[in-house]
């Protein structure tokens, strides 16, 4: 059949519409097609090891590996069961899991990519034992190495405890039923026995009060703890020839006990640290030292233990030797951590005997928030801390209730807001 030569334009234009338009849908097709399905990263535990065990409360350091084929890693994260522990961003992907009490504990590891895809490593299962050693069984006898109280294996110790009150005043609570209470129920580790010098305490009736602090004294190592004997003083330069004769006499008594650790004078007040203290501290130290060349000797400085950077100015020349600082969290804030990292900077090693929840007056407001502020500076200085105080009074910083029973087994309703928060503390962080 012939076509006439004149539709032949418009058959061409046709075949080509038709051509163009195959064209297209193909090339949309390809546009269009699904690219290589993108790879989640790979992760995996390499330490601990599985079935791993550990004594309480431990520090344990979780380790993976993690890679990523097409992208990188932006995180990983580790778990204690649904728990989120902590997270690392960077490699190596290490993270210390510090405080770990007793207990089974199932950990992964989860990597996630810069594509947000992620997975989770195979899970392993660790143990966290009881540790049933007392204080003195696990670190044995102290020393101050820099800025640290080191435990016979030259690792950093933090003591946490109570500070009992003027022993000549609420001095019921010096007895071994509240020292093993303290230890048991409130996990002290280290108990302070405040001698109270005057007025009408050691200087009055020596026999009295020094019963009651050797009282506190036979009680701490009945139970394995630390025990700080305080010469409860203000005026210290004036009494010099007692001090000698008591820390002489206890120094004599339980220089093998590594139990003992001396504060030889609580909180000088309107006095110079070079021309007052510093002499003082040499004198009751060499007494001491005569007997007990070993226990840790914390000294008190300027304006009621705080001014604790010109004790580093100018510190005594002895092997372990610690510097006291006090504050009350409602009064004492930044400046005084500040004051007391210049301080640790210049090498000295610093010891709190003596801190409250409250206003320095012991009453007053009670600054938890401060006070937590306070605990994040000492754990991350590893200072160590006692309370002040165990007490029935009615002040702010007082740890029970007014009648409270004098040999321990305190109630809730018998133990203050302050005692609460800091039992509560303890709890958490000593073994």
């Amino acid at each position: 059949m012939n076509f006439p030569t004149r539709k032949l334009p418009g058959l061409l234009l046709a075949a080509l519409f038709g051509a163009v338009i195959v064209l297209f849908f193909s090339c949309s097709k390809s546009g269009n097609s699904t690219p290589a399905e993108l790879k989640a990263p790979v992760v995996s535990i390499t330490s601990p090891a599985a079935a791993s065990s550990f004594a309480a409360p431990a520090n344990i350091i979780l380790t993976a590996t993690a890679s990523d084929a097409d992208g990188n890693i932006t995180k990983v994260e580790f778990f204690s069961g649904s728990a989120k522990i902590g997270e690392v961003s960077t490699s190596p992907y290490s993270y210390t899991w510090s405080n770990v009490t007793a207990g089974t504990y199932t950990i992964t590891a989860k990597a996630i990519d810069n594509n947000g895809l992620s997975s989770v490593s195979p899970a392993l299962t660790i143990a966290v034992a009881a540790d049933n050693k007392t204080a003195v069984e696990r670190y044995g006898q102290l020393k101050i190495v820099g800025n640290n109280m080191v435990d016979r294996n030259n690792q950093p110790v933090q003591l946490r405890g109570m500070s009992l009150f003027w022993s000549q005043w609420i001095g019921g609570y010096y007895n071994e039923q509240a020292v093993k209470w303290l230890k048991d129920d409130w996990k002290c580790n280290i108990v302070r026995a405040a001698l109270a010098v005057e007025p009408d305490g050691y200087l009055s009736n020596p026999a009295r009060e020094k019963a009651k602090i050797i009282a506190v004294i036979d009680a701490a190592i009945q139970q394995g703890i630390y025990v700080l004997v305080d010469w409860h003083d203000e005026n210290a330069q004036s009494h010099t020839g007692e001090a000698i004769t008591f820390f002489t006499e206890i120094a004599q008594k339980y220089a093998n006990a590594p139990n003992i650790i001396y504060e030889i004078w609580n909180e000088p007040v309107n006095v110079s640290w070079s021309g007052v203290i510093k002499p003082h501290a040499d004198t009751i130290i060499n007494a001491i030292r005569k007997y007990d060349p070993d226990n840790i000797i914390v000294v008190g400085t300027p304006n009621w233990s705080q001014n604790v950077d010109e004790a580093a100015n100018s510190p005594l020349p002895y092997s372990n030797i610690a510097y006291t600082l006090h504050y009350y969290a409602s009064t004492h804030k930044q400046w005084l951590r500040d004051k007391a990292t210049v301080a640790l900077n210049k090498g000295i090693s610093l010891f709190v005997t003596e801190f409250g929840t409250s206003e320095a007056s012991g009453n007053g407001f009670l600054d938890e928030a401060e006070t937590r502020s306070w605990w994040t500076f000492l754990d991350e200085k590893k200072i160590s801390w006692c309370n002040w105080s165990i007490a029935d009074k009615n002040e702010t910083s007082a740890a029970l209730m007014p009648g409270a029973p004098v040999n321990g087994g305190w109630t809730d309703a018998q133990i203050s807001r302050s005692g609460k928060i800091v039992r509560t503390e303890l709890r958490l962080k000593n073994p």
